[in-house]
């Protein structure tokens, strides 16, 4: 069983976690609308798994598929519907792992967000 020695030198890299979470204030309409809230800012490392290169799409348009593994410390709550944001892209969290269930650090298996997209891809 591989264990790391020191994990501080390998999260070399800010990440702010957010999710969508129902306002305080009343907006124009009476109700409570839903905002992204900053759930924690970590430390993290970023590896690059998987890409992949959609094309045949209309208008001679290209879309590109890119996963990564997002490795923290192990944290509570961190859920799959929730995203990252590192370095100015967005990660969306597609499956969550705790290595040998040790709750010493967490893999977030991402994929990256279209630029500009607000959406879940």
């Amino acid at each position: 069983m591989a264990y790391r020695i020191n994990l501080a030198s390998d999260l070399r890299h800010r990440a702010v976690i957010r999710r969508m979470a129902q306002g305080c204030e009343k907006d124009a309409l009476g109700q409570y609308p839903v905002e992204p809230e900053r759930v924690a800012t970590v430390w993290c490392s970023v590896t690059p798994q998987t890409g992949s290169l959609l094309s045949g799409r209309p208008a001679e348009t290209q879309l590109s598929r890119t996963t990564h593994k997002v490795t923290i410390r192990y944290r509570k709550g961190i859920t799959a519907d929730m995203w990252l944001e590192i370095e100015g892209e967005t990660y969306d969290i597609l499956y969550i792992l705790d290595p040998y269930l040790r709750h010493e650090t967490l893999e977030l298996f991402c994929e990256v967000r279209a630029n500009g997209s607000t959406e879940r891809v």
